[in-house]
């Protein structure tokens, strides 16, 4: 058991919690039950594993399964897995993970249809659910622009339960030459605005493949991919909210998307 939490294989994961240290090791950590479970689908991503006497029984299944697939698990104890997890009362288990994105070539060869910009998003929590939600919601990629929060922040990937490890991933690319790239894909582009024509005229045209693009919390989409897009997009208020959260409606955009393309299908 590994009893030390000042040691420097221990300080070793815990920069991982530090941008600079993901960006250059190429790994970051998926912490908790419900990532560990979805690792199981993927272990050839896992580099180690790190569980307690606590966890041992209870995920027993899921260790033993990545074990078994010729991943390292090593036993810590409680004080090390609080130096390790970020969150206030750690689950127990957490994973060294390698990072899962792609380019954005490689991701539109795969002729996604329904795909998910988020535009110098800031919020990991937000940024997360919008990323769990695309996943529920069957899409096939999730881009962030340049400037927006880290995809493998910590909180961020919390908040995805697991989805991070489902979805095509692309980040930090440049917003001016993004949109020619997604219309030459195939792809019909939608800017979320509050000022847009409303989603319920669309009907029709959310059936094909679709690119929404989500923006910044405080400022929305910038200027430069909303007048990029095909479309500007609102989400009718029709009680006395003055606003949706970002996450809520960015969830609203992609169900009616992938309402109307089931339908189709």
């Amino acid at each position: 058991m590994l009893d030390n939490p000042k040691s420097e294989r221990i300080k070793g994961v815990t920069r991982l919690n530090q941008k600079d240290a993901r960006t250059q090791s190429g790994l970051f950590l998926l912490d908790g039950p419900q990532g560990i479970k979805e690792l199981t689908k993927r272990p050839e991503l896992a580099q180690e594993v790190f569980y307690t006497e606590a966890a041992a029984e209870r995920y027993f299944q899921e260790l033993t399964q990545l074990q078994s697939a010729g991943v390292e698990n090593t036993l810590v104890s409680e004080r090390v897995m609080e130096k390790l997890s970020e969150t206030k009362t750690p689950q127990g288990v957490l994973a060294v993970v390698k990072q899962v994105h792609l380019s954005l070539d490689a991701a539109l060869a795969k002729q996604p249809k329904l795909v998910a910009v988020l535009d110098q998003a800031r919020d990991p929590g937000n940024a997360g659910t919008i990323l769990r939600a695309a996943d529920a919601a069957g899409a096939d990629l999730v881009i962030f622009t340049a400037d927006s929060v880290d995809v493998y922040n910590p909180k961020l990937v919390r908040s995805t339960a697991g989805s991070i490890l489902h979805l095509d991933l692309v980040i930090d690319i440049d917003a001016e030459s993004l949109v020619p790239q997604l219309k030459r894909a195939g792809l019909g582009v939608f800017a979320t605005t509050a000022s847009g024509e409303s989603i319920t005229d669309l009907r029709g045209e959310l059936a094909e493949p679709t690119a929404w693009i989500f923006g910044n919390e405080a400022h929305g989409v910038g200027d430069e991919l909303l007048q990029a897009a095909d479309r500007r997009v609102a989400l009718p208020i029709y009680g006395q909210a003055e606003s949706l959260n970002l996450a809520t409606a960015a969830s609203v955009c992609l169900y009616a998307s992938a309402f109307e393309q089931h339908s189709r299908d």
